[in-house]
């Protein structure tokens, strides 16, 4: 017999939603409690989140919460850095290389050598000391490699320029693990919005159900549309039993970057899923990303850095002077002798050696204009992704959010009145589920793509 008014009756129910009208209260009667399930979701979800504020901002967080510490998403970068144990044996490279400056500014060491010749061994009655004095011959020698072309200076400036380069790159690292960072903490807080919302749903329905039992027992509705409403009931529990499993997982990947032992296991993410204008002009951010990415200035080092071992292999090409002075005692007589050799370079240039470093310097061009390149080309796909993302999060805030709520709102007000069908009341709660989902994940998508955007500038500061 409802469906005869089922105009008038959704007319005269979305006339009292808009005038957020309550019925007063009857104990024992189903349209009161339908009445009393209409204001309490008006009141709940009734308004649309502004850009910034997420469905799970407009409505209140479950009752139970971590008791551990929360973190905001720079403590996470801050411990990160501080932490990771990929990071902090990535910036043992540059302590190798520093050993290595020391290596590469060593000098030879001078050569002492020695010898004694003609000894009696098969005669010991001569070993006196006046069958020493005339018949063996004692040798004492310093020696001193002398090193020709600059080449320790030529060393030391290939191994600092090899530093230079480390520097950037673990400069780089440190950039890829922010990044990492931040898409997984705003993955928790994506968990942690759709686990609230799980919740303040699962509730909303458990007073569905409870309602449509009373109109039960009143003889207005079916067993078999209490039964379909009880099953249907199982979708809202698993939805909030995935929601902590995708939270608690969410939250171990977290921790795993910023070190197990930085924060407690009972730890929380902080803050909410929110909107930020994407501001600024592409060339503004490309022009800001050529000066700031880590790898492209990593790459422009290690030109200068081929080009050190071009100097290096021009050095290693002079040919350096043995010099070495002696002392020697023969037959009673003491003398000094010096020597001197010096490897004569007419076939050993070291020729091949600087030919192939002129070829690196060569490659090293090449390779810097391509990290240039593949610069210009991730700030160009990572502004792209966030101004489409930014569109979409745009297009539910417009209104298509606030319409899945009111529609929800209606739909359940009617259904209480005896107005619609079982099947629209479930067609709204699960259309107003998916709108909801759909608008976390999108504001998620968003804030993941403005960090890649960070990522491709190399720094966390936008113009």
């Amino acid at each position: 017999m409802y469906r005869y008014f089922l105009p008038l009756t959704l007319l005269i129910a979305a006339s009292a939603f808009a005038q957020n009208q309550s019925a007063p209260e009857e104990a024992h009667a189903p349209a009161a409690a339908a009445l009393r399930l209409a204001a309490s979701s008006q009141g709940s979800t009734g308004q649309s989140p502004t850009p910034g504020q997420t469905g799970a901002q407009a409505t209140p967080p479950p009752a139970s919460s971590s008791s551990g510490k929360e973190i905001t998403l720079d403590e996470a970068i801050r411990l990160a850095l501080l932490n990771n144990p990929n990071l902090q044996a990535t910036r043992k490279q540059v302590d190798e290389n520093l050993a290595q400056e020391v290596t590469a500014n060593l000098r030879p060491n001078p050569e002492l050598s020695g010898d004694s010749q003609f000894l009696p061994i098969f005669n010991p009655s001569q070993f006196s000391s006046e069958g020493l004095n005339t018949i063996t011959q004692f040798d004492l020698g310093l020696g001193y490699l002398f090193e020709r072309g600059r080449k320790r200076q030529n060393r030391l400036q290939a191994a600092r320029d090899a530093t230079s380069v480390t520097r950037s790159q673990v400069v780089d690292a440190e950039r890829t693990l922010t990044f990492n960072v931040g898409q997984q903490f705003i993955n928790a807080l994506l968990a942690k919005s759709n686990l609230e919302f799980a919740t303040q749903a699962l509730k909303s329905f458990q007073q569905t159900e409870t309602i449509s039992e009373d109109r039960y027992r009143a003889g207005d509705i079916s067993e078999g549309d209490l039964l379909k409403i009880r099953i249907q009931l199982l979708q809202f529990q698993t939805d909030v039993a995935q929601g902590r499993v995708a939270k608690a997982q969410a939250l171990i990947n977290l921790r795993q970057l910023m070190g197990y032992q930085s924060v407690p296991h009972d730890y929380d993410v902080a803050g909410d899923l929110e909107y930020v204008p994407l501001k600024g002009q592409l060339l503004d951010v490309q022009a800001k990303a050529l000066q700031e990415r880590p790898d492209l200035r990593a790459a422009q080092q290690g030109v200068t850095a081929a080009q050190s071992q071009v100097s290096l292999a021009k050095a290693n090409g002079k040919q350096d002077l043995n010099l070495s002075v002696n002392y020697s005692h023969v037959a009673g007589e003491s003398s000094t002798s010096w020597f001197f050799s010096i490897p004569l370079p007419i076939f050993d240039r070291n020729q091949g050696e600087i030919r192939r470093t002129l070829f690196a310097v060569d490659q090293s061009k090449f390779q810097a204009t391509s990290a240039e390149e593949t610069v210009m080309s991730d700030v160009g796909n990572a502004w792209e992704s966030a101004t489409s993302n930014e569109e979409i999060v745009k297009l539910y805030t417009s209104g298509y959010l606030k319409d899945a709520q009111d529609s929800r709102a209606i739909t359940n007000y009617a259904y209480n009145a005896g107005a619609v069908t079982l099947l629209d009341l479930l067609d709204s709660e699960r259309s107003y589920r998916t709108t909801e989902l759909a608008y976390r994940q999108a504001l998620a998508t968003y804030m993941i793509s403005i960090e890649q955007l960070k990522e491709a500038v190399g720094t966390r500061s936008l113009p």
